[in-house]
């Protein structure tokens, strides 16, 4: 049992830690971050590092009670045969995906877990309990997000944007030795896990997209909105700063010391006065505030991503719908009956897709479904993967409260 216990290598996480806080009496450390080391992180003008991400990341994972095990899956320092590194980075060091694998009966089969924009893997902390009860869950932090690592972000074009990500999750699932694997992806992480598939079409079981972000264009009609908005100062001052690369999270640094009481004014509204399912209770608020903040204050690197992958309004440079017929996975899509992502747009493709598709809807929750209405949201899972988990229930009735779309 020991060995389902969380444990991250010290060495690994030093190694690939930007900013270190609380290392001065360890030898290998540099010189900045010994200076930074004699200023408690209260002091600091942005009180984060990775060694609090990862710390934030076992105090949240703390209320799962299923075993599990944390580990640092070196993907190298670029991918095999590029002659760049994880896209120009100055240095040559291995970088690391922050991979959490929980136990779980054997011969489950094998979920995998992507999340959206903004989070990490710690999101779904409400579901790893009840969907290890039926798989071998294996979630991840994005390279540049969470506790993986963060290398300096010099993508330039959409191209190399997507293969930021795509190639350096192939890298992870190389090292991992994986294949035959159902992939889920939340909003951005549902994006990234479709153009995988795409890619990779043979290592991927089905495919379910949680929210999924990247179906439509600016070209559609019902963009005509946006470019009514444009027009006015506010919408032109808005698009300047997005094609300026201005994320959210360099408000919550540009904050400071106050960044933690926003973030925490954030979580408390969204998933409590504002929730559209299960208000997040006392002790679970308060984890995911700080677990929120410490990833968002951390490094800046793949949230970077932004600018290339969607113009203003989050409408995709390169639509999935425009990739639809080339589909070869199995899908599931997954809404939350409130989510402001449309599912019109996973209607589209699935008319133009040559593979099984369905999609299903979760009442009383958003676009965090999963934690919105997490009873909801695995009823759906299960019911997407009902011929892995149950073959001799493969016309399992959908559950109640759920609806086809």
């Amino acid at each position: 049992m020991n060995l389902f216990r969380s444990r991250v290598s010290s060495s690994i996480v030093s190694t690939m830690a930007e900013e270190l806080g609380s290392s001065a009496s360890t030898a290998t450390s540099s010189s900045r971050a010994k200076t930074r080391s004699f200023w408690p992180s209260l002091l600091r003008w942005i009180p984060t590092s990775t060694d609090h991400v990862i710390a934030a990341e076992k105090r949240l994972l703390s209320l799962v009670k299923t075993p599990y095990v944390v580990e640092q899956v070196n993907i190298g320092s670029g991918p095999p045969g590029s002659k760049t590194r994880w896209f120009r980075s100055k240095s040559d060091e291995p970088r690391f995906i922050n991979t959490v694998t929980f136990q779980s009966k054997e011969d489950s089969p094998t979920l995998v877990m992507v999340h959206g924009y903004g989070a990490s893997q710690g999101f779904f902390f409400r579901n790893f309990d009840a969907l290890a009860s039926r798989f071998k869950i294996i979630a991840i932090d994005q390279l540049g997000w969470g506790g993986s690592s963060r290398p300096d972000f010099t993508c330039k074009s959409t191209e190399e944007t997507e293969a930021w990500f795509i190639d350096s999750f192939e890298e992870w699932r190389k090292a991992k030795n994986l294949s035959n694997f159902i992939l889920l992806g939340h909003s951005f992480g549902g994006y990234v896990a479709a153009k995988y598939a795409l890619k990779h079409p043979e290592h991927v079981q089905q495919l379910i997209l949680v929210g999924s972000a990247g179906f439509s264009s600016e070209s559609d009609s019902k963009s005509e909105w946006l470019t009514r908005f444009r027009a006015t100062w506010k919408g032109a001052v808005l698009n300047h700063l997005w094609e300026s690369n201005f994320t959210p999270q360099k408000v919550i640094r540009g904050l400071g010391p106050l960044g933690p009481d926003m973030v925490r004014r954030y979580t408390t509204a969204r998933f409590g006065a504002y929730s559209t399912g299960e208000v997040l209770a006392g002790e679970e608020c308060k984890l995911l505030t700080d677990y929120v903040y410490h990833t968002l204050a951390a490094k800046a690197s793949g949230e970077l991503c932004l600018k290339y992958i969607f113009s203003f309004g989050a409408f995709a440079r390169k639509p999935l719908l425009q990739s639809a017929p080339e589909w070869k996975v199995p899908t599931t899509f997954i809404y939350g009956f409130q989510d402001w992502m449309n599912f019109e747009g996973a209607q589209q493709a699935r008319q133009l897709m040559k593979v099984p598709c369905e999609i299903i809807r979760v009442p009383k929750a958003g676009h965090f479904v999963f934690i919105d209405n997490p009873t909801g949201f695995h009823s759906a899972v299960f019911y997407a993967c009902r011929m892995y988990i149950s073959p001799n229930l493969e016309t399992e009735r959908l559950p109640e409260g759920l609806t086809l779309a």
